[in-house]
């Protein structure tokens, strides 16, 4: 027999499955094609005539890339226009193709309930204004650092914080290396908190070098759970075990 509170849950998460699936969650997909395409006609795919380039060409190609759209700490408290801007461009710039991939599976599994929940319009703003103020949280906590930041990770780590405040119960198939990459199925909070505690561990452990930029994935995490805490507060969270699909933390 099932009471008032199943049902509830069951006809709640089949509405939202449901108008994900029908409105094919357009911001998301869309957000994907375009780190997509302009990965492609970036000097990183290997596309576009870079067989035929020396190395030297190549690499000198590369870097003026990633100098032109991606993050450079010590320029951006400078407040150039161009430096100003470079926060949000280098959301969509990345460094190779398991970068691409991995970021782009992330966006693809929990972006498109968290679309549906916000809506369209303020999904688009919540994630390019959650993906700028975690590289700039970055950029701040390495201030003098000439060292290009580039890519999604602040964006999507903002997602996956909204994610957990509210779908706290969804359950995704995950793949733990210490459970030898069994696929695996988990509530997502234990996943978000264990990708969370992961973030923040590197984060600690990485020197002053920038190196990896774990701290743009805690800062984008917690931006983006605090968002969606402040957005929709206590009543609009969904508490149901959603079935979505393959992480990989």
């Amino acid at each position: 027999m099932i009471d008032g509170r199943q049902a509830d849950w069951r006809t709640t998460a089949g509405r939202i499955r449901h108008a994900a699936a029908s409105s094919g969650a357009p911001v998301t997909y869309g957000l994907i094609a375009v780190c997509g395409v302009i990965f492609l006609i970036s000097p990183l795919s290997g596309f576009g005539g870079a067989a035929r380039r020396s190395e030297e060409t190549l690499l000198a190609a590369q870097a003026g890339y990633f100098e032109r759209w991606g993050v450079i700490p010590a320029e951006l408290w400078e407040g150039s226009a161009h430096a100003l801007i470079t926060p949000f461009t280098a959301l969509f710039v990345h460094g190779s193709w398991l970068h691409l991939l991995g970021n782009l599976l992330f966006l693809y599994v929990f972006g498109a309930m968290v679309e549906e929940r916000m809506g369209r319009v303020r999904f688009a703003v919540f994630y390019v204004g959650c993906g700028y103020a975690a590289l700039v949280c970055y950029a701040a906590a390495h201030a003098d650092s000439e060292q290009t930041l580039v890519g999604a990770s602040g964006a999507i780590s903002a997602v996956l914080g909204a994610f957990l405040y509210l779908f706290p119960k969804a359950r995704v198939t995950s793949l733990f290396p210490f459970l030898f990459f069994l696929p695996l199925r988990f509530p997502a909070w234990i996943v978000l908190v264990f990708w969370f505690g992961l973030q923040w561990a590197a984060a600690r452990g990485a020197g002053s070098g920038p190196g990896v930029a774990y701290l743009a994935h805690v800062a984008g995490f917690a931006v983006g759970f605090l968002c969606a805490w402040v957005l929709h507060g206590r009543r609009t969270r969904v508490k149901v075990p959603a079935t979505e699909g393959d992480s990989q933390p």
